[in-house]
C-alpha cells in the first residue's frame, strides 16, 4: 500500500546528479504556476537563463533574476504534487536554491474565511502520492514555516488567514462528500501541490514558504470558475514574494 512507501534507510537508485552536475547560482527561488506572471516579471527585471529542467516532453528554463540588490531563481513550476516536488529537487541541484517561496491559486472551501485574504496553510491533507515517499504516513503534514510566514504578512500589512488545506492531484474527483469531510476537519482551501512539496522540503532540509489566493469556490451548489483567472495570474503575489525574499535574504 502507499502508506508503506516511506523508506528513509535505503539508498535511492537515481539522483539529479545522474543526469547533470550540481550547480549553484542563488540561495532563494520564487516559484509560480503562471506563464503570465513569468512573462511580466521577465519583461520588468534583468535576468538570464542559468539552467533548465528537462524531460522527454520538453525543457523549462530556469532564470536568475536581479531585482535591485536581490538576486533569486525564478521558475514556472509544474502543476501537481509529484511534478512540483520533483522540480524543487532538481532546482536545488541544478541552480542551488534551498529556500523556496511558492504561491498559486486554490479553491475556496470556506469563502467567508478566505474572501479578500491570502491563505497561509498550516497543515495539508495528503490526498496525493508524492508525500508518502518522503514522510511517514499520516493524514496531514505540518507546514512548518506557517507561523513565520504569517508574521511576515503581519509586518507587511497583508490580509491573510491561517488554516488547513486539502492537497489533491485529482482535480475532477473533488466530490461533494470529500469536500464535506475536509471542511469538517477545518480545511479552508484545496490545492494540488503543497503536501508533496512540503514533504520533499522536510526530507531534504529545504525551507518552504507557501501562500495561496483563492479564486473559484468549490463548496457551492453549481460550480463556476469565477475568480480563478485572477487568482492564477495576479501579479500582486509576485510582489509579495519579492518582499519576502528581502526578509529571508537578510
Amino acid at each position: 500500500m502507499i502508506t508503506d512507501s516511506f523508506d528513509p534507510n535505503s539508498e535511492a537508485v537515481i539522483s539529479p546528479e545522474s543526469f547533470r552536475p550540481r550547480q549553484h547560482y542563488a540561495d532563494i527561488a520564487i516559484l509560480t504556476f503562471s506563464h503570465e506572471i513569468i512573462e511580466a516579471v521577465l519583461d520588468e527585471y534583468p535576468h538570464r537563463q542559468v539552467s533548465r529542467i528537462q524531460g522527454v516532453n520538453g525543457q523549462n528554463p530556469v532564470w536568475l533574476v536581479q531585482a535591485g540588490e536581490l538576486s533569486f531563481i525564478f521558475y514556472m513550476v509544474a502543476m501537481s504534487s509529484t511534478l512540483a516536488a520533483t522540480d524543487v529537487i532538481e532546482l536545488n541541484c541544478y541552480a542551488g536554491p534551498s529556500k523556496f517561496i511558492m504561491f498559486g491559486s486554490a479553491g475556496a472551501l470556506d469563502p467567508d474565511a478566505t474572501r479578500g485574504r491570502y491563505v497561509i496553510p498550516t497543515e495539508a491533507y495528503r490526498d496525493e502520492g508524492m508525500s508518502y515517499h518522503y514522510a511517514p504516513p499520516a493524514d496531514y503534514i505540518k507546514i512548518k514555516n506557517a507561523d513565520r510566514l504569517a508574521g511576515m504578512f503581519e509586518t507587511l500589512g497583508i490580509p491573510h488567514v491561517k488554516g488547513r488545506v486539502w492537497t489533491t492531484d485529482a482535480l475532477y474527483r473533488e466530490t461533494r462528500d470529500q469536500i464535506r469531510k475536509r471542511r469538517s476537519e477545518g480545511c479552508i482551501a484545496v490545492d494540488m501541490e503543497l503536501a508533496g512539496v512540503q514533504a520533499v522540503c522536510d526530507f531534504h532540509g529545504f525551507e518552504l514558504f507557501n501562500f495561496l489566493q483563492t479564486g473559484d469556490v468549490v463548496d457551492q451548489i453549481e460550480y463556476t470558475p469565477d475568480g480563478l483567472n485572477e487568482a492564477n495570474h495576479s501579479l500582486e503575489k509576485f510582489d509579495i514574494a519579492l518582499r519576502i525574499v528581502g526578509i529571508i535574504d537578510d
